[in-house]
């Protein structure tokens, strides 16, 4: 069922969606060889928790044991993070986060380059975030999942990546996972259609090479099945009458 939120609501939501833009802003300056993504996850759940109300969303979820899903070079999403495994120099390194607070939940993903990425992962990492932006811009009221979903599509494949097929995003507001579902390729025209109220997840997830995933023996980690860098980039977005309102966008002040 899709349920559609009311402004208290979607105020709500976006406070989640705050913590969690203030949680990658943070980490984004922290990202660096040496680094473990233990620390990460170490250093987003003490700094979530500094926020009165706000728990991880993901510790816990379906039984996922960590803050963070810490996802490095050819690691799609679900990576879990350890003390064992360092950020080296070159590195692409995905964060995914989510908050809850007041029984509302925000999420959101970057992924960042560990010191100077290769042109190959910077092209990747630029085409991934101009994906994101450009299923935003077709987020409007009226239009349908599938116009978010072409969109994503034709970005970044005339930027000669793959679009993960099997992954999807989702809606959002009292569960971390809701109805739609929103995938990252389709047709204009199709799909559930966008109305005012509808808040929702959008996060393209692309490959350097071919769109195929496997997941590893951890049964969370999923990989690509060509070994290629993988990038993702979310944002929870809710549908205004006005256009698409990016609630995990960090506020400044």
């Amino acid at each position: 069922m899709i349920t559609l939120r009311n402004r208290t609501e979607i105020a709500r939501i976006r406070a989640a969606c705050q913590v969690v833009a203030r949680v990658l802003r943070f980490l984004e300056g922290r990202v660096e060889p040496g680094v473990s993504t233990g620390d990460l996850d170490r250093w987003a759940e003490e700094f979530i928790l500094r926020h009165p109300g706000a728990e991880p969303a993901f510790k816990g979820l379906y039984g996922f044991p960590c803050t963070l899903c810490t996802s490095v070079n050819e690691e799609v999403v679900h990576g879990i993070p350890t003390a064992e495994r360092e950020l080296r120099e070159g590195d692409i390194v995905s964060i995914d986060v989510g908050v809850r607070l007041d029984g509302y939940y925000g999420d959101a993903a970057v992924t960042i380059p560990v010191g100077e990425p290769s042109p190959r992962a910077r092209q990747l990492l630029e085409a991934t975030k101009l994906a994101l932006q450009r299923g935003i811009e077709a987020a409007q009221p009226g239009a349908q999942i599938g116009d978010i979903s072409a969109a994503i599509q034709e970005t970044v494949e005339a930027a000669g990546f793959s679009v993960v097929r099997e992954l999807v995003g989702h809606g959002i507001g009292t569960r971390p996972h809701e109805e739609p579902q929103v995938p990252n390729y389709g047709r204009r025209g199709q799909g559930v259609r966008l109305r005012a109220g509808l808040v929702i997840a959008i996060e393209p997830m692309v490959n350097a090479g071919g769109h195929g995933i496997r997941t590893l023996d951890d049964d969370w980690t999923i990989v690509t099945a060509d070994g290629g860098l993988s990038a993702h980039f979310e944002h929870t977005v809710a549908i205004t009458e006005r256009g698409a309102a990016v609630l995990s966008a960090l506020e400044e002040g």
